[in-house]
């Protein structure tokens, strides 16, 4: 098993590779069946999407005129300026990236958007440089399963949300026993499917952080393909994996940080 520091600097350092040669997670394997199009959703920005999103967690966000969104692994900004878009120019929008030249890229684009209200931020999601009670929605697209700690990062996501705010989050986990030559692959910890983690426990990361009303929004099981399947399974594992209801599947989560003035009553239950 990869250890936390060492799994965060390869994550690093494949992300600062894809920004600089602006190429998504699918230019050496194919991952498009990951992702969900988002050529028609208002406030996209064709410059900002690396193909590296499993999602749209805008879709669920309810995000409200006015409102200051927080953009968990915001890369080039593709959910960032979709988050612009609704929250329009009374709003805010912080994206949030530990890679260096995912963030270059991302102001790169935001300077020639001339947006003077979405703005990205260096840093690293289990330690988020923001204050308590910053945003009433956050956002986050793919990025949590390549956590380490995601006990700690659904912890600081909490944090940061204001009382009675919410999160939207795309992000990748596993039902069933995923057969171990895929979910250990160094290429897979790095790249579209990375770090996922079995679908009952992250919902229960998400429930021991203190959200409520936690509901899945958007489910659906991604179908590896044949070169992926064929370079990491035998044949006889890969017939047992394909009949089986063992998956990878890309989900769309939400939940609330309850509201303070209603701890106590059945709200907060």
């Amino acid at each position: 098993m990869v250890q936390s520091n060492e799994l965060k600097s390869q994550v690093k350092a494949k992300y600062n590779e894809l920004a600089r040669e602006k190429q998504s997670c699918c230019a050496t394997a194919d991952c498009s069946f990951v992702g969900d199009a988002y050529d028609e959703v208002g406030g996209y920005v064709k410059d900002a999407d690396l193909g590296l999103g499993c999602g749209l967690p805008t879709e669920f966000a309810g995000i409200k005129a006015g409102d200051t969104v927080v953009d968990l692994g915001s890369g080039a900004g593709n959910d960032a300026f979709i988050a612009r878009k609704e929250t329009g120019e009374t709003g805010r929008v912080i994206g949030i990236d530990m890679a260096e030249d995912m963030l270059r890229r991302a102001n790169e684009n935001v300077s020639k958007l001339g947006f003077n209200n979405v703005e990205f931020r260096l840093g690293d999601i289990e330690d988020i440089p923001l204050a308590d009670a910053t945003a009433d929605v956050v956002v986050s697209n793919c990025v949590m399963n390549l956590v380490p700690d995601k006990t700690k990062a659904y912890s600081e996501t909490f944090r940061i949300l204001k009382p009675g705010g919410h999160f939207s989050i795309s992000d990748i986990v596993i039902i069933g026993s995923l057969p171990t030559s895929l979910k250990d692959a160094a290429e897979l910890y790095v790249g579209c499917v990375s770090g996922a983690v079995d679908k009952t426990e992250y919902l229960n990361v998400i429930k021991q952080a203190g959200f409520t009303n936690l509901q899945i929004q958007k489910e659906r099981r991604i179908d590896l393909s044949d070169e992926i399947l064929d370079q990491y399974l035998n044949p006889t594992q890969k017939k047992q994996f394909l009949d089986s209801e063992v998956g990878i599947y890309s989900v769309t989560i939400s939940a609330q940080k309850p509201d303070k003035a209603c701890c106590g009553s059945s709200c907060c239950s």
